[in-house]
């Protein structure tokens, strides 16, 4: 790898990795050997000395080259509180710890992950092509609010169709209550969900029902709460660069780098996930060669050969080569880039809403959504209206499942003002229309929290916080909606810090019970069970440049898809007024509305054909 290599950058070679579960030589925090005995470890250039305070005294650290303070103890276990103190006497929790029981500013736990006893150990994973992604909030996902009241709901999803559960960010941040976008310990599961065994279970809980699950990590910044790297490794941050969320981080450091590799690792080997999305990547700006989210997958891909990894980006810019395949259609690097273009598209064709980002997806809708479609982004280097400036680059040599879509996620609900949902803003029959497309297209379809039963309570922003911070936010966010019509214009914000925000969030599963949500729920099973049985057996063999546009003029949509041993055949009419569409051959999968009236879309399958009519 090639990283900076000054002379007070270089870690210690990371120890290889021995079998699943176990504990491993990171290069960061507390581990525990074979034995049991704990080895601390901490970068802390900026401090002289450093000491270790665990049962009621405090033990002087050994400092290495480099910057790194070392410590070994025999008598410390899985259990112990420790923290580690500066010389002005400060005392701060590790920033790798793997617990943090009572909160940021709390002492950090000793974890061994040994101790857990796997149920499900056999689980072998899914391939990428299998993905149904349902996107949830442990907080809001069930009353309780935990990883164990959302372990006893798997297995309804598992019912549904839904192949992986992929979990907004858990690493501890302040409070109780939060997004999880503002963490400041990235090894340490949320306390107020439950403890690092907790989390184990739940992901076991997934597995013995089929679930992958996949993990939201955010390695762009730290929260604003709770963060002490300053105190004693200022070089941790680039002082010339910050992020819409804070100080920017300085990955040219290889300690920095190794901090959040390992992260990587960690998650994925003591708590058997399946894959992490990575959150907005394009604020992870990264001067070396390679870059860190190459290096992150070389070495994730590396350390688990034989067993499905799936890892995916967020990321504003459109850029295709953290996601180009291998010799067949092997995965290199990412698996998939959550696709804000057919997002974006379809929100505007179902809302009409054309204010911020929406601007750039208004005067040309329906090419741009048939273009997301059969290429993966509608923006390949075009000028984005709201910024003036050329966004994205050519995507329609990656196959399709290279593009997570959606019509609801996280952002796209919780930062309106209200939280609203697509269900109480678009007409029943879109909805029903863009929900068909959404899920029989070859690309990954993700699925927001309650989206399958008609959810229509809000997911709103909310959080944590007190004093002067709790102000910012309330106020910032008000400031932030003043003006959007769409988006509540003048009307009162939800305060974030209220409780009752968190509250007014929850699923409601009375509502997934009723007649009405039944009633979604069977349709939206039914088009994954078609997914399943017509369309994902001929996605593993598919290829780049397998789609094509036929028609987008005035919202007649028609877009064929060369898929391995079969031709996918998409025809809709979500115009306001119907028209002529290029006939399509094959069996008819699905039809939502009556042929030739809009809003419609009808899906076929040609089991037989190979190739794609020209546009």
């Amino acid at each position: 790898m090639s990283l900076d290599h000054r002379p007070d950058a270089t870690p210690p070679a990371p120890t290889p990795a021995p079998t699943w579960g176990a504990t491993w030589g990171a290069t960061w925090g507390a581990t525990l050997d074979e034995e049991g005995r704990v080895r601390f470890r901490l970068w802390a250039p900026g401090a002289e000395a450093l000491a270790l305070r665990a049962r009621g005294r405090d033990r002087p650290m050994a400092r290495g080259g480099d910057g790194w303070f070392e410590l070994r103890a025999d008598d410390l276990r899985a259990g112990d509180d420790y923290l580690f103190v500066l010389p002005d006497g400060t005392a701060v929790p590790d920033p790798a710890s793997r617990w943090q029981p009572q909160g940021v500013h709390g002492p950090s736990r000793l974890i061994d992950p040994r101790a857990y006893r796997w149920r499900c150990g056999a689980w072998a994973g899914r391939p990428w092509e299998e993905a149904v992604i349902y996107e949830l909030h442990v907080g809001t996902f069930t009353p309780e609010g935990t990883f164990a009241g959302a372990a006893r709901r798997l297995r309804e999803l598992a019912g549904t169709g839904v192949t992986a559960i992929e979990i907004m960010p858990v690493a501890q941040f302040p409070g109780a209550r939060g997004w999880g976008y503002d963490g400041v310990y990235p090894y340490a599961p949320h306390a107020a969900y439950g403890a690092p065994d907790d989390l184990r279970a739940l992901v076991d809980a997934a597995h013995e029902a089929g679930l992958m699950v996949l993990l939201d990590v955010v390695y762009n910044h730290f929260g604003p709460d709770g963060n002490y790297l300053g105190l004693y490794a200022p070089g941790f941050f680039d002082e010339e660069r910050h992020t819409p969320w804070g100080a920017a981080i300085a990955y040219e450091r290889a300690p920095v780098r190794r901090f959040f590799i390992e992260n990587a690792l960690h998650w994925l080997r003591e708590f058997r996930l399946d894959g992490l999305r990575l959150d907005a990547v394009d604020h992870l700006r990264d001067r070396s060669e390679p870059e860190i989210l190459v290096e992150i997958a070389r070495e994730v891909r590396a350390t688990f050969p034989d067993r499905p990894i799936h890892l995916t980006t967020e990321d504003n810019r459109n850029v295709t080569h953290l996601h180009a395949r291998g010799p067949g259609g092997s995965v290199p690097l990412h698996s998939g880039e959550w696709n804000d273009d057919f997002h974006n598209a379809a929100h505007v064709v179902a809302t009409g809403e054309e204010e911020g980002y929406y601007a750039d997806f208004a005067g040309d809708r329906w090419r741009l959504l048939a273009r997301a479609l059969a290429e993966g982004f509608a923006y390949q280097g075009e000028i984005a209206p709201s910024s003036g400036e050329a966004r994205g680059e050519p995507s329609g040599h990656l196959p399709p499942v290279a593009f997570v879509d959606f019509l609801q996620n996280h952002d796209q609900v919780g930062n309106r003002a209200g939280g609203e949902r697509l269900s109480v803003l678009a007409d029943p029959a879109m909805l029903r229309a863009l929900t068909a497309m959404l899920l029989l297209s070859p690309h990954i379809p993700l699925l927001f929290m309650g989206e399958e039963h008609g959810e229509t309570r809000p997911f709103l922003f909310f959080t944590d916080y007190e004093g002067e911070l709790a102000t910012a936010v309330r106020e910032g966010r008000r400031k932030e909606f003043a003006g959007f019509q769409a988006h509540g214009g003048d009307a009162e914000v939800p305060d974030p810090n209220d409780p009752a925000t968190l509250e007014r969030s929850r699923i409601d599963w009375d509502r997934r019970a009723s007649a009405e949500g039944q009633a979604r729920l069977a349709e939206v099973r039914d088009l994954l069970a078609l997914r399943r049985d017509r369309i994902v057996p001929h996605l593993a063999g598919t290829g780049p440049g397998c789609g094509a546009v036929l028609s987008h003029e005035g919202g007649a949509i028609a877009v064929d898809w060369r898929l391995d041993g079969g031709l996918l055949q998409l025809r809709a009419n979500l115009g306001e007024v119907a028209r002529p569409l290029p006939p399509a051959r094959g069996e008819l999968l699905v039809a939502t509305g009556d042929p030739g009236t809009a809003p419609s879309v009808a899906v076929h399958l040609d089991a037989g054909a190979r190739r794609v009519r020209p546009v």
